[in-house]
């Protein structure tokens, strides 16, 4: 048999995932054998001179025409092709190639082109895990006049292709801030609504560390706990390698050279009364200071000044203002969430922060004028814990949302909305009077004792917490749900 010369397939990028895919099926239509192709990616070094181009599409072969390979495989070739071992397009094709003629492979776990490639998707995938976990955000000191009007910008440098797989994360968890990404291989950078990927740039094309970043080390620094130090832990949950670009590293090593003296010391001192909070400031009771302005009994108007100035439970007088409904009365559809956050709290409506954003944006897809909508929740109050400068947020407990309950009840029978949507486990049970499982009971309309018909979905926060590879089926099923809720047969 005459010697055939071997086939290169050239790929547009070292993460041009959708090429090699492609390009795997044509070959494996074709019949042509793991041995006989090299994989060539843009801008690497130049691969085996006497190798020719691989052949155009032909009639596929027999083979070819049932290319069928098992489900786990198409996950597993997502992660290990952004792998940076130069090999792992061969492994890739050549795992492919057996799954077609060995049908016992895909319960063989423990073979070792599987388990190789198994290992190598777990390593990207935690580096994957690491960069939403390590990227520092510095501030530009002016946005920048390329049209992207970027206001910070991040360095990092991963030991992986994955800087187009992990940034969706980042638009979604910084939505409204501009930013930019960049790493020795690849940029990324978002501007609200646009994200786009260039290429790689220099450490030194980031903005140095300013003010805000001595205030994090300040902070860093003083939450350190001296007698909760793992040191093992610490390295294997934060290794050395990232180090360099984490600001608060340069803090380790002498907190961690103290904590024995710092122990000592804790040990030694007499235990501290907790502070009390008292939110002398807050503006929650300004508004109980304001001149009394009576509105008309009987209105949404009057129920909200009401709702400013209830302090039936202790989240109220912590919170910055009460955070009424919005919408029309007579709105054919009243959608209930949890209870406000930190957006919603300092500005005083319901749904503006990025599970907001993450709302608007699902009744965009479906044609729904977010102002034709009543838009509330079942908690009126923000409730957070305090850390640092941030306020987390919170679920309410079961009796901080009776106390609630009765304001929920009079927007209902002022507004008589043609249905309702509950998002979340709270809201489910503030409207239908019991615990609600909202995995087994989503996208099914239920009915209350007032004939008030409810459809259960999840809570766009929900969402956002899920893992990015997941979101886009998530939400996909989760705009079924609201499709099935707008659907006019039940308005």
């Amino acid at each position: 048999m005459a010697d055939i010369a071997p086939q290169v397939v050239h790929l547009a990028g070292e993460d041009d995932v959708p090429g090699f895919r492609a390009a795997a099926r044509r070959l494996l239509a074709q019949g042509i054998a793991p041995g006989r192709i090299g994989w060539h990616v843009a801008g690497a070094a130049e691969g085996d001179l006497f190798a020719t181009e691989a052949p155009a599409p032909e009639a596929p072969t027999e083979l070819g025409a049932v290319l069928k390979l098992p489900a786990f495989f198409v996950s597993l070739c997502n992660r290990t092709a952004l792998h940076a071992d130069p090999a792992r397009f061969g492994l890739l094709y050549r795992l492919a190639w057996r799954l077609l003629r060995e049908p016992g492979l895909r319960h063989d776990l423990l073979d070792p082109d599987r388990m190789q490639a198994e290992q190598m998707a777990r390593v990207v995938r935690r580096d994957m895990h690491k960069m939403t976990a390590f990227v520092r955000f510095r501030p530009l000191a002016a946005p920048t006049d390329d049209g992207w009007g970027i206001t910070h910008v991040a360095w990092f440098e991963p030991g992986h292709h994955i800087v187009e797989a992990t940034a969706p994360f980042f638009a979604r968890r910084f939505a409204q801030m501009p930013w930019a990404i960049l790493t020795p291989e690849r940029s990324a950078r978002w501007n609200g609504q646009q994200l786009a990927f260039g290429p790689g740039a220099q450490k030194s094309d980031a903005p140095p560390a300013d003010a805000n970043e001595r205030l994090w080390l300040t902070y860093y620094a003083n939450i350190f706990n001296p007698a909760r130090l793992k040191l093992a832990m610490m390295h294997k949950e934060m290794p050395r390698r990232y180090w360099k670009n984490l600001p608060e590293a340069v803090l380790i090593q002498p907190l961690t050279a103290l904590s024995a003296q710092r122990s000592g010391q804790m040990l030694e001192q007499a235990a501290t009364e907790p502070a009390h909070r008292r939110p002398a400031a807050s503006i929650a009771l300004r508004l109980d200071q304001r001149p009394e302005v009576v509105e008309a009994p009987g209105t949404l108007a009057a129920l909200r000044q009401a709702t400013e100035r209830c302090r039936a439970c202790p989240i109220g007088q912590f919170a910055t203002q009460a955070v009424h409904g919005e919408g029309p009365v007579n709105a054919p559809l009243m959608l209930v969430g949890e209870q406000p956050g930190d957006q919603e709290d300092l500005r005083g409506r319901p749904f503006v922060g990025p599970a907001g954003q993450l709302l608007d944006r699902a009744l965009a897809q479906l044609g729904l004028p977010r102002a034709a909508l009543y838009l509330t929740n079942a908690v009126k109050h923000f409730k957070f814990e305090p850390r640092g400068q941030r306020r987390i947020h919170k679920t309410a407990a079961q009796q901080e949302a009776a106390a609630c309950l009765d304001w929920l009840e009079h927007e209902i029978a002022l507004v008589r909305p043609g249905a309702a949507v509950a998002l979340g486990s709270t809201a489910a049970r503030a409207l239908l009077g019991r615990p609600v499982a909202v995995a087994s009971e989503r996208g099914q309309w239920l009915q209350r004792a007032d004939g008030l018909r409810v459809l259960v979905t999840l809570h766009p926060a929900a969402l956002l917490r899920m893992d990015s590879r997941d979101f886009d089926a998530a939400f996909a099923a989760w705009l079924d749900d609201l499709r099935r809720a707008a659907d006019p047969q039940y308005l």
